[in-house]
């Protein structure tokens, strides 16, 4: 089955290379490594072909919709990106549930991370070596490389291709580089081979700027390449899409040698998030039975026995996960994981109040965490507590108008409260960041006509009323275009 990210990255780059990235001669196109002079894809059009792909990934069954998560990845992430030589640039990580052991760039700062990649990587420095890499291949512009060197292919195979390497989960894209020209696809192999050689040496260089142990990194390839003959031709998508040779390694481990060791404790996020992780990839009552017995062999491991009170709330066992909890706050330090999962445990057992105490101080005591301030806003709905929502979303807004969780959040808080013409428009942002400006349309004219908005409130809601019609006109006109091809 065609990976349904690939599909998307597929679409937007064969529309976007068709419409913008070949307008000039195939003559003019750069040679690879001229990372400052590469013009057929900006740094611009990047970033707008990876909003294109996002924004329908997001739509998407397969992207881990879990706050949690992703806080810790972004986290992950911007911690590396600010150790790395390219730090002023913006990045978005994303995970994909998915078994299978991958990440992958998309143009614009957009990194994927696989469930399955998550959960093989046995500690933190691996997963975050396996991001310094991806990281790499963004700040090296690898695939607008790409874009330039490929003058004499085929528009499909190239698109075809570009997905192959960035998802790699599709036997539809390895065919159609199959499809090209021998000599061509030895020579784009080559090339691949290059661009991963020089994502190594950044991984490694931001991954021990950020004060990681660097053989994590050199360690996780090393075990895929071990593993390799296991695979045969069913290999792991990251070895596909990652050409892992000998000399890769030999070389990691090389410049390895010459770091200074770093003996570095896996964080307890990270432990937390493979709990997580781990029960959402079994059904209910296994993960309750998996996670019972992890906790008797090891009753001290904080994330195991978050891992079990989660089963036990996701089964229904609402009183068993009450009394797991009371003795995981008994035995760990304080943990947003710890205090949202006591948070829906207690709205489940209709104390919203304990709910919202416990929220509330998790919220001070962790004021960076957005997981927590949504966990704090949906018990307050729950409540009969929306005004107070309603004003903390609005607080967190203003700082973080592109969080697609706030205004659907503050959509609720609003309708509860009666609030129609606040509750549209909220509703209309949240449509206009999945991209579907038709229905934000829709939503703004029922916030006109709701009749219990203001003065103010109607001025602004025509504003981005004619706004967001442009938009959506403009989305019309791409759609006739591209199905006029």
């Amino acid at each position: 089955m065609i990976h349904r990210i690939m599909r998307y990255f597929f679409t937007f780059v064969f529309a976007f290379l068709y419409g913008f990235a070949f307008d000039a001669p195939a003559s003019n196109l750069p040679d690879l490594g001229d990372v400052v002079g590469v013009e057929d894809l900006s740094l611009a059009q990047e970033r707008r072909l990876g909003e294109e792909i996002i924004r329908e990934a997001r739509k998407d069954p397969v992207w881990l919709d879990d706050p949690e998560v992703e806080e810790y990845i972004n986290r992950l992430g911007r911690r590396l990106v600010a150790a790395s030589p390219d730090s002023g640039r913006a990045f978005e990580f994303f995970v994909v549930k998915d078994a299978m052991l991958n990440a992958f760039a998309l143009p614009g700062g957009y990194i994927g991370v696989h469930t399955g990649l998550i959960l093989a990587a046995q500690s933190e420095s691996e997963l975050a070596g396996v991001l310094g890499h991806e990281i790499g291949h963004v700040t090296q512009r690898h695939i607008a490389q790409i874009v330039g060197k490929q003058k004499q292919m085929a528009m499909v195979v190239l698109a075809s291709l570009l997905a192959a390497i960035a998802v790699g989960n599709s036997r539809v894209g390895e065919a159609a580089v199959v499809a090209g020209a021998a000599g061509t696809s030895q020579a784009q192999l080559a090339y691949s081979r290059d661009f991963e050689r020089e994502a190594d040496r950044l991984g490694l260089q931001t991954l021990e700027a950020a004060g990681f142990d660097v053989r994590g990194m050199a360690g996780f390839f090393e075990r895929l390449q071990s593993s390799f003959r296991l695979y045969e031709n069913n290999a792991p998508a990251y070895l596909r899409t990652h050409p892992l040779t000998t000399e890769r390694i030999a070389d990691m481990e090389n410049r390895v040698m010459s770091m200074r060791y770093r003996q570095v404790l896996d964080s307890p996020d990270f432990n937390f998030v493979r709990a997580r992780l781990r029960v959402q990839s079994l059904q209910a009552p296994e993960a309750v039975r998996t996670f019972e017995g992890l906790v008797a062999g090891s009753p001290d491991d904080a994330a195991l026995r978050y891992g079990l009170a989660l089963a036990q709330f996701q089964l229904g066992h609402l009183e068993a996960a009450a009394r797991t909890l009371d003795e995981l706050r008994r035995r760990a330090k304080p943990s947003p994981f710890i205090a949202i999962l006591s948070g829906e445990v207690a709205i489940a057992r209709r104390n919203t109040d304990a709910a919202i105490n416990t929220l509330t101080a998790a919220n001070k005591a962790f004021p960076e965490s957005m997981s927590v301030v949504y966990a704090l806003a949906n018990a307050q709905i729950a409540g009969g507590r929306a005004q107070d929502a309603e004003r903390g979303m609005r607080r967190a807004l203003a700082s973080r108008s592109s969080d697609i969780r706030l205004w659907g959040l503050l959509a609720r808080a609003n309708a509860a409260l009666g609030k129609r013409t606040a509750q549209h428009r909220a509703q209309a942002e949240v449509y206009v960041l999945h991209g579907t400006y038709r229905a934000a349309v829709e939503q703004l004219e029922l916030a006109r006509r709701a009749g219990d908005g203001d003065f103010y409130e109607l001025s602004a809601a025509d504003a981005r009323l004619r706004e967001i019609r442009a938009r959506a006109d403009e989305e019309r006109r791409s759609e006739q275009r591209r199905g006029g091809r």
